[in-house]
């Protein structure tokens, strides 16, 4: 791929991966951050793989923000993104060995275990108020202290 390619996508990117940060995500863009982050990982994390697709920005970015206004919630807020950070992503799907890879997806982790995943079938062409619900079901499930 040309230089110019990869600095257009970056800047394409830019309000996807805002949209995200401004609801409280952490973004890990290098695979020695996610080891970090898992290897640290207490309580209960959501992990959104964020991506440049229409459920991505129609779904999966707007539920899980959405989800976060649930009487119970993860501890923590991670997002890795698809296609842009691609070792970030490689890496934490490496912790997801028995999930094949989804983009986008959502996790919650209890310390580095998956606990709850959603996939793509999970998202594209849901009901946005299906996957806030998903999400909401599993936040009393697993993020009550």
């Amino acid at each position: 791929m040309s230089m110019h390619y990869e600095e257009y996508m970056k800047q394409v990117v830019l309000p996807m991966r805002k949209e995200l940060t401004d609801a409280g995500f952490r973004e890990l863009t290098t695979a020695e951050e996610v080891d970090q982050y898992m290897k640290d990982a207490a309580g209960t994390t959501l992990v959104v793989i964020n991506s440049v697709c229409g459920c991505a920005a129609g779904l999966a970015r707007p539920a899980a923000i959405t989800s976060l206004s649930h009487d119970h919630t993860p501890d923590h807020l991670v997002t890795v993104f698809a296609g842009q950070d691609k070792e970030a992503t490689a890496t934490m799907r490496s912790y997801f060995s028995d999930i094949p890879p989804s983009s986008p997806s959502m996790a919650i982790l209890k310390g580095s275990e998956v606990v709850h995943f959603i996939p793509r079938e999970q998202i594209e062409g849901a009901a946005p108020e299906s996957i806030i619900r998903n999400l909401a079901l599993a936040y009393n499930e697993h993020c009550q202290s």
